[in-house]
């Protein structure tokens, strides 16, 4: 993570929630409180080497010194993951920074949680608000294998209005018949792997704008509109600097001496949203909504680039 400071955080438990999922639960080092939360935030954990990787927070947010996160072992990944079930342990500290929420819970008479696989953990803390703000809710929650599937036992209290749906078992999520027809007061919430959005956003396709929100934990695989270099503008600073091909924005104004706060640099965590002044932006990230797209006044400058010949950051 660059551009911000880090707090020191130690692992004070460790469990394991299904095959290949753990989960940390973090203390200040200094003893001190965690900053406060809202459900749907995540964390950066500073690993060893730099590295930092991106979790929701899943815990108690009224706990002002403890965090919970769960890590899903991901073989196919960058080495974070691995890290964290083979070699972190009780007793160890680590640098964490954040929370932020790019996935907010809006106030709503009625939810309908979907979850895929680790996409649980951001809809454990918004099962519990919708609770406590006695919304009406429910929960179709499905996984490779029940064994795979994380947190049933924590989510087996609320009964029927959860719906636990194994692939082995039962197949793939029936995801017209649990979300019907869009009504005016219903908010539906997504998270899980790109296959289980992709069937969301085509089930949901002639919803009203702004009742469904999703968060995706891997960027999207798309390319760039342009394929030449263009020209941004740094308002504040009055240069403007050039972005070759295969260069990111970030990388570019780093070189000018800009340095803006980043973290992912997978277009999945927000970190380094900027505000864009002029131009069109070619957003190649994960977290805008479609409305947040079309207003061309933001982008993240670690994936994103510019459809036309020049873009006016305020830098």
């Amino acid at each position: 993570m660059t551009g911000a400071e880090n707090r020191t955080v130690r692992v004070a438990g460790r469990h394991r929630e299904s095959d290949g999922v753990v989960s940390l639960e973090l203390v200040a080092a200094d003893g001190g409180r965690l900053p406060d939360w809202t459900p749907g935030a995540h964390v950066d954990l500073v690993l060893p080497g730099g590295h930092t990787r991106q979790y929701s927070l899943c815990g108690d947010r009224w706990d002002a010194h403890r965090y919970r996160v769960a890590v899903l072992r991901e073989p196919a990944g960058r080495g974070g993951s691995a890290w964290v079930h083979d070699r972190l342990a009780v007793g160890d500290e680590i640098g964490l920074g954040g929370p932020r929420n790019n996935f907010p819970l809006v106030p709503a008479p009625r939810y309908l949680f979907v979850a895929g696989g680790i996409g649980i953990t951001p809809i454990l803390p918004m099962i519990t608000t919708a609770d406590l703000l006695g919304a009406d809710w429910a929960l179709l929650y499905g996984g490779r294998t029940r064994a795979s599937m994380a947190f049933t036992r924590e989510l087996a209290v609320h009964g029927d209005r959860v719906r636990i749906v194994p692939q082995d078992e039962h197949g793939l999520l029936d995801l017209p018949g649990f979300l019907g027809r869009p009504t005016p007061d219903t908010r539906v919430y997504g998270c899980g792997p790109a296959p289980l959005l992709a069937a969301l956003a085509e089930t949901t396709a002639g919803w009203p704008s702004h009742t469904v929100r999703t968060e995706r934990f891997v960027p999207r695989a798309t390319g760039p509109v342009r394929d030449t270099a263009f020209a941004v503008h740094l308002a504040r600073r009055g240069t403007e600097v050039t972005v070759p091909p295969g260069r990111s924005v970030l990388d570019a104004v780093a070189d000018a001496g800009v340095d803006v706060l980043s973290s992912c640099r997978q277009g999945t965590c927000g970190t380094c949203e900027t505000t864009v002044l002029a131009g069109e932006p070619d957003h190649r990230d994960s977290v805008l909504d479609d409305d947040e797209r079309a207003a061309a006044d933001c982008m993240l400058v670690c994936v994103s680039r510019s459809v036309g010949p020049r873009l006016v950051l305020d830098l």
